[in-house]
């Protein structure tokens, strides 16, 4: 995979998708298409939604409805676990595309290991590898896989994922997973690319307000949420920042007019505590995390 100008990243397929996109984790429904229409506004070429957020059709009518040509807005989603097996992961393409409104998902990745029950996730993964095939989808992959998780998905299956989508951030860097991915040509996609997920409160405990991240804030004149996502940017990282906020929605995307130093990179490397903010991967089963996803 390689980066042009930190806009864009091309996948180990020679698929182009933009370097920085709009998450709309936790967006309630009702929201999600005011928010992806101002994304669109200031510049936002990839949105980021999940089956399991509810919000596929809010991000389906902005994308209508910007006057945007939909070869130019590159569109990810992601399977459930109650949805995984392989006549149902195909089915759950069918309510993927129904809600946004769509003939072919751009990227369509596993939204979890259902580690418990792996054989599901094979399958499931073999289902997006028959989407694949068929050009319903341009690009397959998984989200928060481990080392094992990866090992056991390679040697089972014959497309390797695009991405790997995985909670990175300065103060969980999960270095062995990226590494693993990068040596199988899997791009390494952030979720919460800022640390939000482990804010506990403000102090060092926060990425935000970590002294080290507002220093060199401070040297560019620019804000930590800024600094993350450049230092994301800088190292081969896809980062997908989420807010309901028109001015965070506008400030995430500022990050193409400056460039962190060798050091200041070193510097927020070293930040590294280890601290897994989501959920264990190995957590996820059906019994404690299982829902239905709706037809419509």
């Amino acid at each position: 995979m390689s980066t042009t100008q930190n806009t864009d990243i091309t996948l180990n397929n020679g698929v182009v998708m933009p370097a920085i996109g709009f998450g709309v984790f936790q967006t309630p429904p009702e929201e999600t298409k005011a928010a992806v229409a101002e994304a669109l506004k200031v510049g936002y070429r990839h949105i980021d939604t999940a089956a399991a957020y509810g919000n596929e059709r809010g991000v389906g009518e902005a994308v209508a409805e910007s006057g945007i040509p939909r070869d130019e807005i590159f569109i990810e989603t992601k399977i459930w676990i109650s949805d995984f097996g392989y006549d149902e992961t195909l089915h759950a393409f069918d309510k993927a595309t129904g809600k946004l409104g769509i003939e072919t998902i751009d990227l369509l990745i596993l939204h979890q290991p259902l580690t418990t029950e792996f054989d599901r996730t094979i399958q499931a993964y073999k289902a997006l590898e028959k989407l694949y095939a068929d050009d319903k989808v341009r690009a397959i992959g998984v989200s928060n896989f481990r080392v094992e998780d990866l090992a056991e998905l390679f040697n089972q299956t014959e497309v390797v994922p695009a991405v790997n989508q995985i909670e990175l951030h300065p103060y969980f860097q999960q270095a062995e997973v990226v590494a693993v991915g990068r040596e199988h040509g899997v791009l390494p996609q952030a979720w919460s690319p800022i640390g939000g997920v482990v804010d506990y409160g403000g102090g060092e405990t926060s990425p935000l307000q970590d002294s080290t991240i507002k220093k060199i804030a401070a040297a560019h004149g620019k804000s930590p949420a800024q600094v993350m996502l450049r230092w994301h940017l800088q190292k081969g990282v896809q980062i997908i920042p989420k807010s309901v906020r028109p001015e965070r929605i506008a400030e995430n995307f500022d990050v193409f007019d400056f460039t962190l130093t060798d050091s200041e990179i070193s510097a927020i490397d070293a930040l590294e505590k280890g601290v897994r903010g989501g959920p264990e991967p190995a957590s996820m089963t059906l019994e404690k995390w299982g829902k239905a996803i709706p037809e419509a």
